[in-house]
């Protein structure tokens, strides 16, 4: 199905129990996971459904509601479309700079490397990330 090949489709549609799902109506379908945002987003807020009542009749959690409606607000429609999962960015560690979190001196402290890194590459690393490769 195109919605679960694109990532949109409803992790729970049987959880959805929001009149508009399950009338029968072919238009409002509980797996399409933005169109259960939005319609949930509309029930509390044109409706006056209470917040926990709308999550809970569309398949989420009242936390959930809160993410999707902050989403909302940030981005419109846009914001209802989960965003890709992953890495978002390029990755910061080359073998380069790998080589040389290796070889600095044991004794020298990660504050202290992670300030070198910065000053040789310009590239800010965590100081987890340093410990990481120091541990390998």
């Amino acid at each position: 199905m195109a919605l679960e090949a694109s990532g949109l489709a409803h992790p729970h549609p049987e959880a959805v129990s929001a009149e508009l799902f399950v009338s029968g109506t072919p238009f409002f379908f509980a797996l399409d996971k933005v169109q259960v945002k939005y319609e949930m987003l509309r029930a509390h807020f044109v409706e006056g459904v209470p917040v926990v009542h709308a999550a809970a009749s569309h398949g989420y959690s009242r936390g959930g509601f809160y993410v999707v409606d902050g989403d909302f607000d940030r981005a419109g429609m846009a914001g209802l479309v989960d965003e890709r999962r992953g890495r978002k960015g390029p990755v910061k560690l080359t073998d380069e700079i790998v080589a040389f979190v290796r070889a600095a001196p044991r004794h020298m402290s990660t504050p202290a490397l992670v300030e070198a890194v910065s000053a040789q590459f310009g590239m800010s690393l965590h100081r987890r990330t340093v410990e990481r490769i120091r541990r390998r």
